[in-house]
């Protein structure tokens, strides 16, 4: 298409591109139109015209196409070429509004009746007519009733964690009960663990002592057999395994029978030692024996509690905090370490859900600086369940006492794997102010903390502790679903500390086989208790 102007500037041409047939001819009379007006009208007109073709496409796009005539176009352009929308929907979506803040302020009718679904509230909805009130008033019960129900679901799903962590595994309690029945008769059950000749060297600090209490036959072999295939010099390794009376004859027979050569194993049962009297461990016959304890305990979690003011994280710390494992000697014998052994001056203590997977020669190494207790300080990382806990994750710091003597956003550590000096220990007076602050706690009725023996070493440690490198320990492994896999790896001791453990059916699965590799599954013991591979 083309626009021409004739030389007078008195007509105007407008003509398809060929130039055979005009399309439109305008004669331009010069004394009523001046060139400057008519030449400035058609630049306006070529500058609105764009502008116009985009409005067009746009409102097609919109869905204009629906629009059968000029007039149905001209009704949707004219307001947006004046500047004016139509508002209607937004008006709908502000009474929406309007009414889901009344029914948010409203009491909800005791004798409604919800749909069982939203398809079903949909079908009520078109054969009932409901206003939109009416709506807004089943939408609000339907989500507060599938809020209660999920609530409900989620704590009696911690409820049901807590109770299978608590609990003993039947393969493992079967594995208990037959190693006990080869003690009574088999002799080479019973054969002396080390045997005569090797006796001195459970005394000779030139050797690497490790020190592991539990009543888990199968997690104690898993930490031993770790160790012994990571060690570089599995001959210097002595492990020191302390179980209880009903446990004892079950581990012995374990590791009678289950040699870990060259490395020397030592089993003994706290009965065994001579310095456990009621006279030095006062405080913790008391907590064993006290009725409301044993029930904070062994009670009922959910009596007296309410629900509906706890978050499932709260709910998931308490029911923690309520471990049966709390109240038992076994937790509690670390803080007597240097009277049980008496003639070591340097030990490694580990909990039983550890796994070792790097040479731990080194540790021998670290200067500790005269202080006792070499740890992992758990305050200098992003992950808020196990690398982020200062004193007031621990401390109820409501309790004058607790506020008085200790800091908030003191640094806390963990135990699990820890180098102890004990001959720096036995220059302090740790063992003492364990005890006091248990006491406390104990006349406090529980309420300057919960959780079991990390608080009072917390405080009965501040001053002695040397913080090592966190690679040395990884934590968290029964907590989070989450973990690394290649910081796990990395890591020198990987803690399962939490209720997921690798021998448990709540244990993750993808966590799992860096505990299971060291599990003997040929084992006839093994293989009889059902004791499967994952």
């Amino acid at each position: 298409m083309q626009l021409r102007f004739s030389p007078s500037m008195r007509s105007i041409t407008i003509s398809s591109s060929n130039g055979f047939i005009d399309l439109m001819k305008i004669k331009v009379a010069a004394r009523h139109i001046s060139y400057r007006t008519l030449f400035h009208t058609i630049l306006i007109l070529a500058f609105l015209l764009p502008f116009v073709f985009i409005l067009t496409a746009v409102v097609t796009l919109e869905g204009v196409n629906k629009c059968s005539s000029f007039d149905c176009l001209g009704r949707r352009l004219g307001p947006r070429l004046l500047g004016r929308v139509d508002d209607s929907g937004q008006k709908l979506v502000r009474d929406f509004y309007k009414i889901l803040n009344q029914v948010n302020t409203e009491e909800i009718p005791t004798d409604i009746k919800l749909p069982d679904s939203f398809s079903q509230l949909v079908s009520e909805m078109k054969n009932n007519q409901y206003d939109a009130k009416t709506f807004a008033i089943l939408l609000r019960a339907m989500m507060e009733k599938l809020e209660k129900e999920m609530r409900e679901a989620k704590f009696a799903e911690l409820m049901n964690k807590h109770f299978a962590a608590s609990s003993i595994p039947k393969g493992i309690h079967c594995l208990s009960l037959r190693l006990t029945d080869e003690y009574s008769s088999n002799a080479h059950a019973r054969k002396q663990l080390p045997p005569p000749e090797l006796l001195p060297l459970l005394s000779d600090n030139a050797y690497h002592h490790f020190v592991l209490p539990t009543d888990n036959i199968l997690a104690a072999s898993v930490v031993v057999t770790s160790a012994v295939q990571s060690s570089r010099k599995p001959e210097k390794i002595v492990f020191h395994v302390i179980t209880d009376k009903k446990t004892y004859a079950g581990m012995h027979s374990w590791f009678a029978l289950n040699p870990v050569s060259p490395a020397i194993v030592e089993v003994k049962g706290v009965h065994q030692f001579d310095w456990l009297t009621r006279e030095n461990v006062p405080v913790l016959e008391a907590v064993e024996n006290q009725n409301g304890i044993r029930n904070y305990y062994h009670g009922n979690h959910v009596a007296g509690a309410n629900l509906s003011d706890i978050t499932p994280r709260t709910f998931a710390s308490k029911l923690q905090a309520r471990s049966p494992k709390y109240i038992s000697l076994l937790n509690h014998l670390r803080i007597y370490l240097p009277e049980l052994f008496p003639n070591l001056d340097k030990v490694i203590f580990l909990d039983d859900d550890i796994v070792i997977q790097q040479d731990l020669s080194p540790l021998w190494e670290i200067d500790l600086g005269g202080k006792v207790n070499g740890a992992v300080e758990t305050c200098r990382g992003e992950d808020e369940w196990v690398m982020s806990k200062h004193f007031r994750n621990y401390f109820n710091f409501s309790h004058p006492l607790v506020a008085k003597n200790l800091d908030p956003e003191e640094c806390a550590w963990a135990y699990g794997m820890n180098i102890f000096d004990l001959k720096a220990w036995r220059k302090t007076n740790i063992r003492e102010t364990y005890h006091y602050w248990l006491r406390e706690n104990l006349k406090s009725n529980l309420t300057m903390w919960k959780l079991g023996t990390l608080p009072p070493a917390l405080i009965a440690f501040r001053g002695h502790v040397h913080s090592i490198d966190p690679s040395w320990h990884m934590l968290g492994l029964g907590y989070q679903n989450k973990t690394s896999i290649e910081s796990v790896r990395k890591a020198a001791v990987i803690h399962y500390n939490g209720q997921s453990k690798p021998w448990l059916q709540i244990g993750f699965e993808h966590l799992r086989p860096f505990w299971t590799k060291y599990v003997n599954y040929s084992n006839d013991f093994i293989r009889n208790c059902h004791i499967l591979e994952s």
